[in-house]
């Protein structure tokens, strides 16, 4: 069996992390494999490949590190239906089950075979440009793909559009689409809802809108959203999971839709809302079921 590795040598516990996972892998017969060269050094017998073949084969993965590091392995394997394990090395962690010291337990886990997955869909943006129109931008996402900030402290208006039909506009600091997944981030903060992360749906959320009566919008993920920025109006930023993908200048359509393909995880044992109250904090009664 090949497990592939992704991890984030910022966090201190990466180091000792891969060398036990480098003394476990030796143990199982488990061959190591990483895009990343520095990553491999630090785990003795791991091989490193590159990034084009580095999901060939892998029959699971572990990210070690935090949200950021998981959504990296989402991006590396390409919409490869491997499974990711997520190995939490920071704080948070909302993507991340297992804490560090529980790393070769995970390697283990996807040794044997025995554990089941949930699914969940991609975002796909394309950021399309001039007449004719041409693709300038293609990405998926696992969280949220975010338009906004630019280059001056004013607000801006998004034109929303669904379905090929006009549905409303914001005059907002920018507009979140966030899929279940991913609305425990931004989206959160900006004050949209949270969503079950098998509903299939997403949420659109302005940034700080100029009217009260602009409120979070939760739509079927089976739409095509269209968002652009009106006027002459400033241009803004185009975040895909947190990482910029360029400049949406006005005029430009950004065409949002569900991925031909998915994202697939190591389902833990324990409910959502178990998940939720431990990453959130939240207290209350305890209700036996």
């Amino acid at each position: 069996m090949i497990i592939g590795i992704q991890a984030n040598l910022g966090k201190p516990a990466a180091v000792p992390v891969l060398a036990e996972l480098a003394a476990t892998a030796k143990r199982l017969g488990v061959e190591l494999r990483a895009a990343d060269p520095a990553v491999a050094k630090l785990a003795p017998g791991c091989k490193t490949v590159a990034p084009s073949r580095f999901a060939k084969g892998l029959g699971g993965l572990l990210s070690l590190g935090g949200d950021g590091t998981v959504l990296a392995a989402v991006r590396a394997l390409d919409g490869a239906p491997v499974p990711i394990l997520g190995v939490n090395l920071g704080h948070l962690g909302f993507l991340a089950g297992m804490g560090a010291g529980e790393a070769p337990a995970a390697l283990e886990l996807l040794a044997s075979g025995h554990y089941e997955t949930a699914e969940y869909p991609l975002l796909e943006a394309r950021l399309r440009r001039g007449k004719p129109a041409k693709t300038l931008v293609r990405v998926r996402a696992l969280n949220d793909i975010v338009v906004g900030w630019g280059v001056s402290p004013r607000v801006t208006e998004i034109e929303l559009g669904v379905d090929g039909r006009a549905a409303t506009s914001y005059v907002c600091d920018g507009l979140i689409v966030a899929t279940p997944v991913g609305c425990t981030g931004h989206a959160l903060s900006a004050g949209g809802p949270i969503l079950d992360r098998t509903l299939p749906a997403v949420v659109v959320e302005p940034i700080c809108p100029h009217t009260l009566s602009n409120r979070p919008l939760v739509l079927p993920n089976d739409r095509v959203l269209t968002l652009r920025v009106c006027g002459r109006a400033k241009k803004l930023v185009l975040s895909v999971d947190g990482r910029d993908q360029g400049w949406v200048e006005p005029g430009d359509r950004l065409e949002i839709r569900k991925a031909p393909c998915g994202a697939r995880f190591v389902h833990r044992p324990g409910t959502w809302f178990n998940h939720l109250s431990i990453k959130l904090h939240w207290s209350g009664s305890s209700i036996e079921p």
